[in-house]
């Protein structure tokens, strides 16, 4: 027989580490062909000239050159426009 009662078990003990989101070369700054220029969960930042968007949203620059940002608002699909900011190497 036991000699203490059941503990139960603990939940909501797990901790994940940060994902190291955000921007990583702000505008000004020289970048290389290939860099990551913003890490972001969701569409928060749109790519421009001289930037793709990769499958996770992160936006590389395509060339070498200087970031520049700035705001523009995009048309969604019922027809409502929302403010964005536009990542471009020139």
């Amino acid at each position: 027989m036991s000699k203490t009662k059941a503990g139960g078990s603990s939940k909501n003990v797990h901790d994940s580490p940060g994902q190291r989101l955000g921007v990583k070369a702000f505008g000004g700054e020289k970048v290389t062909a290939g860099s990551v220029i913003v890490r972001q969960v969701g569409r928060t930042k749109i790519s421009g000239p001289g930037t793709k968007m990769g499958r996770d949203y992160t936006i590389y620059a395509t060339k070498a050159g200087e970031v520049a940002f700035r705001k523009t608002k995009i048309r969604r699909f019922t027809g409502k426009t929302e403010p964005r900011t536009e990542v471009s190497v020139i």
